[in-house]
């Protein structure tokens, strides 16, 4: 543990960046390089703690991260929107399930890992909400659409959902997982060519949401919509005094998907 020294992890770093796997959506090694220099900071940091090393000999933290670069995703047109749907409601052998996975992200702007950690006891039809539990454990409950909210619970009871298990299934009744996503995707891809180009994902949806509630709604709403802490950072310590109501949420949601929502 203390025999790598800084200058040996930077070359091992630049080892990893100019070795990587090169993949349409690579970026010169950055990534690669960065999530080495973080493993081997969690390394050291746990090694500190546990007085296997002092704090002023830890060589991780003596080498600089690359810079992270600007994401690529931005949010997509009405009208590629609708192709998008277009062609999952129109092919591939489920189609009723790809169109609710789609109507429930663009409607809530949640992550991957909060639809698939929805169970059916995660929904309030009676306030249109629903529960995510998303990346760094938070918690948070949702409003949707009554539209969505019956298909959710059709999908729930049609496809034998327990009720403290996964919602999203297959028609045989397996839980769904992230593959379902990637094929999703590249069959998509298939049919629209400009989605394949361009590495149109699910996560392209929570910007195409969020970059409409911040438009119409502000900042303090689109934050609320899109369920981030109130961490300060660079948003500053103002939104500890300007967060947005559920009702707000409601209200975006409402005005987004052209229903009444039971809270707006």
């Amino acid at each position: 543990m203390d025999e790598p020294s800084p200058s040996e992890i930077e070359w091992l770093a630049e080892y990893v960046r100019t070795r990587v796997v090169a993949r349409r959506n690579a970026r010169g090694g950055r990534s690669a390089a960065e999530h080495l220099i973080a493993a081997l900071r969690c390394l050291y940091r746990r090694a500190v703690a546990d007085g296997f090393i002092a704090a002023a000999d830890n060589p991780a933290v003596k080498v600089a991260k690359p810079r992270r670069l600007a994401s690529t995703r931005r949010a997509v047109a009405d009208a590629r929107l609708a192709e998008i749907n277009a062609v999952a409601a129109g092919t591939g052998d489920d189609p009723v399930l790809d169109s609710l996975l789609l109507r429930l992200h663009t409607e809530t702007a949640c992550r991957r890992g909060g639809a698939l950690a929805l169970r059916p006891v995660d929904l309030d039809p009676d306030q249109c909400l629903i529960l995510l539990r998303e990346k760094g454990d938070t918690v948070r409950w949702q409003p949707v659409s009554p539209t969505l909210m019956r298909h959710l619970q059709r999908h729930a009871e049609e496809r034998h959902a327990p009720a403290r298990g996964q919602l999203l299934r297959y028609r045989n009744g397996q839980p769904i997982t992230y593959r379902r996503y990637d094929h999703l995707w590249v069959r998509i891809g298939e049919h629209l060519p400009w989605v394949w180009v361009q590495q149109i994902s699910t996560h392209w949806l929570r910007h195409t949401t969020l970059t409409w509630v911040e438009r119409n709604f502000g900042y303090a709403v689109a934050r609320a919509y899109a369920g981030h802490a109130d961490s300060g950072g660079d948003a500053g310590t103002t939104t500890t005094y300007v967060r947005a109501s559920l009702q707000e949420v409601a209200s975006a949601l409402a005005a987004l998907t052209n229903e009444p929502h039971p809270l707006a």
